[in-house]
């Protein structure tokens, strides 16, 4: 979520005034607003896709909720120490939180273990042991539509009696001490960014935060006037028109069958009807293809943890091959592949298939990634019921990413355009009109030098490194991931260097290339991409030949407060993932809406940007997702390409003889190796057209109005890529409500009897 203060400063139309009050007791807001931590409760981009979406939502007048785990540590901070990534516990609680509000009167149990007893009247789940979900709301506020939304988060704590009334008379103090163990559930953040990592504990989360949301989703909808009972209809009949439920990934899959469980043993409704009405309630969005992200828990963990749901599972997948065989007689390779439950060493559920089976839409976040979802990943799914599966490309919030990070951009768009494009962003294109206005030119140039400035001015305040604000500032920030390439950027500033060396007299546009993100503490080869960017940036800004030509930072703690000091002054946005492997990437459109350009390949959002723009506004180079499948097929050769291209060799032959690490020359040996032996996402294979792409980029960047004119037909085409966009599709294809934009009273002013009646009743 990041940082809360300015956000609702700025919604509730307060920025101005509240800014002038600070002033006025002779303090600077903004040195206030720096001391606030980041809500790190989330790894990546799925995570900061929520945090938009509960933005637009509340913008959009939706009835919606956002359900998570109130972490006690979040996402881990950075630290870089001799170019190794350091972590450190993110302990944002300190001194305490002062948007969220502790619930108590809504704490709920949730069961765990135990054991499933059969009889008449049906299943029963005893001998459980039980922790309590304590919620904390924390306000949403829609952006000047007086419209209030929460978050609630759930923080695991230990009944009263907890290790007590077993008998365990005699150590009552370490019966006590013991009540830690209820309360880890919620303790920490998982920081693991597309990998799955099977342990008890992560599963413990998911289920908790899942157990405790459909048991107040229920609560609301049998206290609201839709859930009372009437003599015909089932108590449950309407659930599915007042109650839409998203899944963010497969992470809370484990709803599916707990929302069966409800219904079926507590609720006694009939199996059909129970799975009638839950498949209308979900729906489900796919937010990667990487097979090491995929979620597959162990059967025997799933049935320690949760006896009753492996059942509940186990009757929804023989109903569901039972379907299939039907359709389809004798075909057993393809109930194989369809299954719930995978086969092997040891037997795993396939939670992106309960969430297939159990979900009436399922839906990608860009165009060509939910097109890989249905011709490759769940093909055999989508062939059964292609109806089920749709786009919704993503979006990020207007509010935060250009009102709260850049005001001087924001302020000129508004000179030329008025106020309303913050609310409706399509309105970005009357700025094409501008688009030769020699005046606006300059001034689009001069925000972003002046946020070129600023950045300069904070790296070396806090960091002590000074740069050129005149040089280009070329940036890399997301999460550190093999198949996001970095090290193809890091050989590229290899290149760049080596030519710099070469001819000194050569005519060279300068560079500030910033790299910056957080790897996963388990992930080997992503903490030595990071020690190799250092290791580059040690020997590159110490070299005089090279003086402030090329300037390689590493950006410690890559966080929300940090994107929106960067982004803002970025002159070239990299976004060069595999062509197929970033499902959509939201980063490439913050920068697209801050000014930068993009130098990227045909993958993720990056293809519907190249869209919007036109090709001829992006850097767009590399193979494409045919060129990558061809490649497979043929088998990939790094060592033909290493043959084929000199610059290619010397920058790899430099980190393999330890030219960057002269102390320890094999100390990158394992990189070079993965390059060669073993690179799944083919560094090599775009390496020549990245750099000849950068190439045209170093020369556009010599005519400073023909790149700004390429600016602004970035912004001009940015539109679509609003949150508020992508809100409204999910509203109208997914959940059948209906946004309103209307601005509802303030609170001091009486409202119309009339005005009690919501016209979108179902909740999100």
């Amino acid at each position: 979520m990041g940082r809360t203060l300015q956000n609702t400063m700025i919604n509730l139309g307060l920025q101005n005034a509240c800014d002038e009050a600070v002033y006025q007791l002779g303090l600077d807001m903004e040195e206030l607003e720096e001391i606030e931590e980041d809500a790190g409760l989330g790894n990546g981009g799925l995570g900061r896709l929520a945090a938009c979406f509960l933005d637009s939502m509340a913008t959009l007048g939706l009835a919606a909720y956002g359900y998570g785990i109130r972490y006690e540590y979040g996402i881990f901070n950075q630290k870089i120490r001799d170019g190794w990534q350091v972590e450190e516990a993110d302990d944002w609680l300190r001194h305490g939180n002062p948007w969220e509000k502790a619930r108590p009167e809504y704490m709920l149990p949730v069961h765990f273990y135990g054991r499933v007893e059969h009889s008449a009247s049906g299943a029963k789940w005893i001998d459980t042991q039980v922790v309590l979900a304590l919620p904390y709301d924390t306000p949403v506020p829609g952006y000047m539509n007086n419209t209030v939304n929460t978050m609630r988060l759930w923080s695991a704590r230990a009944p009263n009696d907890f290790n007590l009334r077993d008998f365990n008379v005699g150590d009552y103090i370490q019966a006590v001490l013991d009540r830690n163990l209820a309360e880890n559930i919620s303790r920490v953040l998982y920081p693991n960014d597309n990998f799955f990592e099977g342990k008890e504990l992560r599963l413990k989360q998911e289920y908790f935060v899942v157990a405790a949301t459909l048991q107040d989703i229920i609560r609301r909808f049998k206290a609201s006037k839709f859930g009372s009972t009437d003599s015909v209809r089932t108590v449950f009949d309407s659930f599915p028109d007042q109650v839409a439920i998203q899944l963010n990934d497969t992470h809370p899959a484990m709803a599916i069958p707990e929302l069966m469980r409800i219904f079926v043993d507590i609720e006694k409704l009939p199996w059909d009807k129970a799975w009638d009405i839950t498949k209308r309630t979900f729906a489900y969005t796919n937010h990667t293809v990487l097979p090491e992200a995929l979620e597959r828990w162990p059967v025997n963990l799933v049935e320690k943890l949760l006896p009753r749901h492996l059942q509940i599972i186990y009757e929804i997948n023989q109903r569901h091959l039972d379907h299939i065989a039907f359709l389809f007689p004798n075909d057993v390779d393809r109930l194989r592949r369809m299954s719930l439950i995978e086969e092997g060493d040891t037997k795993r559920i396939n939670m992106a298939h309960l969430c297939i089976v159990g979900s009436h839409a399922v839906n990608g976040v860009a165009k060509i990634h939910s097109e890989i979802v249905k011709t490759q990943v769940f093909e055999d799914f989508a062939a059964l019921e292609p109806e089920k599966f749709q786009n919704k490309t993503n979006g990020i919030t207007p509010r935060r990413w250009l009102l709260l990070c850049n005001p001087g951009l924001a302020e000129l768009i508004a000179e030329k355009i008025g106020e309303d494009y913050v609310r409706d962003l399509s309105q970005l294109t009357k700025l094409h009109e501008f688009v030769d206005d020699d005046l606006f030119i300059r001034e689009v140039a001069k925000v972003k030098q002046e946020n070129k400035v600023k950045f300069a001015l904070y790296l070396e305040k806090e960091y002590k490194v000074k740069i050129n604000p005149s040089s280009m500032f070329d940036v890399h920030v997301k999460r550190i991931h093999e198949y996001k390439r970095q090290l193809m950027n890091c050989l590229h500033i290899i290149t760049m260097y080596n030519r710099i060396r070469r001819d000194p007299a050569k005519l060279f546009v300068p560079r500030t290339v910033i790299i910056g993100g957080k790897a996963a503490p388990g992930y080997h080869m992503a903490k030595m991409i990071i020690k190799l960017i250092n290791a580059v940036a040690q020997v590159v800004n110490n070299d005089p030949m090279v003086g402030s030509k090329l300037k390689v930072i590493f950006l410690e703690n890559y966080r929300v407060s940090l994107a929106e000091k960067v982004i803002p002054a970025t002159d070239l946005s990299e976004q060069i993932s595999t062509a197929g492997t970033e499902a959509s990437g939201t980063g490439n459109m913050k920068f697209m809406l801050n000014g930068a350009l993009t130098i990227g390949t045909m993958d993720g959002a990056n293809v519907e940007m190249a869209e919007e723009a036109g090709e001829e506004n992006l850097f767009i180079f590399g193979m494409r997702v045919e060129d990558v499948t061809e490649l497979d097929r043929k088998g990939y050769n790094a060592q033909l390409y290493y043959d084929r291209l000199p610059e290619l060799k010397q920058a790899v032959d430099q980190i393999k003889s330890g030219f960057f690490s002269p102390k320890d020359p094999n100390l990158f040996n394992d990189v070079v190796n993965m390059l060669f032996h073993h690179d799944r996402f083919k560094v090599f294979a775009d390496y020549e057209a990245y750099v000849k792409c950068q190439e045209k980029v170093s020369e556009l960047y010599l005519n400073s109005k023909a790149w700004t004119k390429m600016v602004i037909r970035n912004i001009a085409a940015a539109g679509k890529f609003s949150s508020d966009r992508t809100i409204k599709e999910y509203a109208r294809d997914i959940w059948h409500v209906e946004p309103s934009d209307l601005k509802i009273p303030p609170p001091n002013e009486p409202r119309d009897a009339g005005q009690d009646k919501t016209p979108n009743g179902t909740a999100a």
